[in-house]
């Protein structure tokens, strides 16, 4: 537990309440994001009061060390995507959040009395929890990201929302082509390609855990064009 303790060293101010509350997050995602993963961001800027209702929850109500590791996980999954969509919305229209200035890095989060970022919630929190499947979790508003979910990630369930993730992620067509000789794959397997690998297994072999076919450990990899355009 104490490597997450180092992780929110800086979140000072009192919380809340130790268990956050996903219901109005639940029915914000159910209502603005089909099954496919479709956001209908015009209604959603329609009903922006409810979007930023659900972005003061996730102000009022951030981890502690007190926290279990799916407690933590869940929330910053569920936070980066939140604030994702706060983000494309503060800016609609708008055809691709790489449209938008500094749109990663911009610390428009406010937790406590900190301020961060996108970028820091990937890569100084989530990144740092050994936990891979992550990256088919967070959704960058973006048509070759993982879909967002319309249901929110919750700490009792994370194990299976993450398998069931990956395996959608790594077997939908639109994302990576696989087949047992040469393999077509998202950037997301290079851009964090030691996320996936470890000192005794390839990506292959990682790949090999959620895909429907069995990939040589030799296949050849290519890495298709990301599609940054926006994911309605």
């Amino acid at each position: 537990m104490k490597k997450y303790i180092i992780l929110l060293f800086f979140f000072s101010v009192p919380i809340f309440s130790q268990n956050f509350d996903y219901k109005e997050y639940g029915l914000l995602l159910s209502k603005h994001v089909s099954n496919k993963g479709n956001v209908n961001y015009s209604l959603l800027q329609s009903n922006v009061m409810d979007l930023n209702k659900v972005v003061r929850q996730f102000e009022m109500n951030y981890p502690t060390s007190k926290w279990s590791r799916n407690e933590i996980l869940a929330y910053y999954i569920n936070a980066y995507n939140v604030y994702t969509l706060k983000k494309i919305i503060d800016n609609y229209p708008v055809k691709s959040i790489k449209d938008i200035n500094n749109a990663w890095d911009d610390k428009f989060i406010t937790l406590g009395s900190k301020k961060i970022s996108l970028t820091y919630i990937e890569h100084n929190i989530l990144r740092k929890m050994n936990e891979p499947r992550i990256h088919f979790a967070i959704n960058c508003a973006s048509y070759s990201c993982p879909i967002l979910a319309n249901v929110p990630y919750l700490p009792k369930t994370l194990d299976n929302q993450l398998e069931t993730a990956a395996k959608k992620f790594i077997n939908d067509s639109t994302k990576n082509i696989l087949s047992v000789n040469e393999i077509k794959i998202s950037e997301i397997f290079n851009w964090f390609s030691k996320d996936f690998k470890t000192q005794n297994n390839s990506l292959i072999t990682y790949l090999n855990q959620f895909a429907d076919i069995k990939i040589n450990e030799n296949a050849k990899i290519r890495y298709l064009e990301y599609n940054w355009n926006l994911n309605e």
